[in-house]
């Protein structure tokens, strides 16, 4: 698979077999219209990446905010320095003050990589970047030299490549390798490739292009063909795969994680000698973890993940799987973590055997978090009789999300409704020991329980998103509920989310919303003290 000047089929530990699995969930998958992640959220799932077990984990875009460059740093300190890490990632764009700020986020991790990229199409270069050819030329040596100065590990992107003359994308490509790139990333920034030319091109970059550098592939689904797109590259050649969980990303999203993995865990014939490090018993839960805290439902078919992945209607398909699951089922759904072990606790169940279950399951939580998801656990083991995995993991994503040390906590709900009369709402919130009640009328007792904590909690804002879930199925299963909340007043312009579970939907629904006010507040609080630091 290599050729007499260039090792792309390689990876840097010298496996020409080893693909290399770049997720970019945190940048690129954060960049989905409507998501807005924190640095806890952002550090949990990067926690799981990491126990997926993919070789690079993209955290952010570190110049393009205070939120993001902490994100990134938070990220590299821990996760990045754990046994059997992945290594962590930062993008950049070429001027020389973004790759340093980058590398200044990353630094801290074991294994850093910077990810310097420029458009090279000719939209890109006249309508957004106004350069010449010459001067992105000029762009490209410049950043990727000065990322090398940080780190030996460079990658390096012609943004929009499938839309860029070839003859300019090569040369691009060749200043890259010369300037010091070690991965060559080449991106379908918006979903224009087709599988056989894609894979082509990939060949032909292999080609043409000489040094010591790795081929990437970054599609993007604006036509359905991420994932095929993708797979067209590995076959050619290409031994880097940049991913998102749940396929999120700009627009129609990405290529998705676990549909690349098991297409090639399944298909091994199609990609002879190819294997990743995925464990895939994982992609299930990593799924529903980013579908929770980006509030971004994961549709019922989707591929590998969705709820009726493993799910058969007809008779016949019925018939077959129970005579032998290979009838209908080409993929073992415990192999991708959609059938697992059921715990067993209940309300007699006591913190220590709580606290085991969640070490077992992969979640490692501890201090005040690991308190108050334990007191969640017992309020539901009071209501449901059932708890399973999911429930637990639902609880956990909940309460790492609350890290407002001087937050609102809801203290108690009531609400009336039905077919006669207007709905009603009371609610009583606490914060640093003081209770604030309120009361109020609504469209419905959500829109009243909603309308209820505006006015008790005195934060403005804007509901601009709202989504609710199951997150198991039977009439006793927790609703899952995620808001998106634009702010108003010393607010405006901050989008946030919150995410709040129960049996009953309208508590989900307010603890979502006091949530999502919560992280209001500390953005406001946050933005405040930076004012205050640096002065008039």
């Amino acid at each position: 698979m290599t050729t007499e000047n260039s090792r792309t089929a390689e990876t840097a530990g010298g496996d020409p077999g080893h693909l290399v699995v770049f997720d970019t969930t945190l940048r690129d998958g954060e960049q989905s219209p409507g998501i807005s992640l924190d640095a806890a959220e952002k550090l949990e799932i990067a926690e799981q990446l990491a126990r997926v077990g993919v070789d690079y984990i993209e955290a952010g875009f570190p110049v393009a905010s205070l939120g993001d460059f902490e994100a990134v740093q938070a990220i590299a300190r821990t996760v990045g320095n754990e046994p059997g890490a992945p290594a962590i990632c930062g993008l950049s764009r070429t001027h020389v003050a973004d790759v340093d700020r980058c590398w200044e986020a990353l630094r801290e991790a074991a294994r850093a990589r910077i990810h310097v990229f420029i458009s090279t199409s000719p939209q890109h270069m006249e309508h957004m970047l106004k350069m010449t050819q010459a001067q992105v030329l000029a762009e490209t040596r410049a950043g990727v030299s000065r990322a090398r100065e940080h780190t030996d590990d460079v990658e390096f992107s012609p943004q929009d490549a499938t839309r860029t003359p070839l003859e300019f994308m090569l040369e691009v490509l060749r200043a890259a390798v010369e300037a010091g790139a070690t991965t060559l990333n080449i991106p379908d920034t918006v979903g224009y490739g087709i599988p056989w030319d894609f894979g082509a091109l990939i060949q032909h970059i292999r080609k043409q292009v000489p040094g010591d550098y790795v081929l990437s592939t970054h599609c993007h689904n604006d036509l359905g063909l991420a994932t095929a797109n993708t797979l067209a590259g590995v076959q050619a050649g290409a031994r880097q795969v940049e991913v998102c969980v749940n396929g999120l990303g700009e627009r129609a999203g990405n290529a998705a994680l676990e549909e690349v993995v098991m297409a090639l865990r399944i298909r091994p014939d199609q990609f002879p000698g190819v294997s990743t490090t995925v464990r895939t018993e994982e992609l299930a839960r990593a799924s529903r973890l980013v579908s929770r805290l980006t509030g971004y439902p994961v549709q019922y078919n989707k591929a590998v993940v969705g709820r009726n992945a493993f799910a058969h209607e007809s008779g016949i398909h019925q018939h077959g799987v129970l005579a032998d699951r290979s009838t209908y089922e080409i993929i073992d759904a415990a192999s991708v973590g959609q059938v697992g072990r059921q715990i067993v606790l209940g309300k007699h169940s006591g913190r220590h055997a709580f606290s085991d279950t969640l070490g077992k399951m992969g979640l490692h939580v501890q201090g005040d978090a690991l308190n108050q998801a334990f007191l969640r656990f017992k309020e539901l083991a009071d209501r449901k009789v059932e708890i399973t995995e999911a429930d637990i993991e639902a609880i956990v994503a909940e309460e790492l999300g609350q890290d407002l040390v001087e937050g609102f906590q809801l203290e108690s709900l009531e609400v009336s409704g039905g077919t006669v009369g207007m709905p009603r709402a009371r609610v009583v919130v606490s914060r640093a020991g003081d209770k604030l009640e309120a009361a109020s009328e609504g469209n419905g007792m959500i829109d009243a329980a909603c309308r209820s904590i505006r006015q008790a909690t005195g934060v403005e804002s804007r509901l601009i998103g709202f989504t609710v879930s199951s997150v198991t199925g039977g009439v006793d299963a927790l609703g899952d509920v995620v808001v998106q909340l634009e702010g108003e007043g010393r607010t405006a312009g901050i989008k946030v989310s919150g995410r709040g579970v129960s049996t009953d939907v309208v508590e989900a629904s307010a603890r979502a919303y006091l949530a999502a006010v919560n992280r209001l507040v500390r953005i406001r609080a946050r933005n405040e003290e930076r004012q205050v630091e640096i002065g008039p």
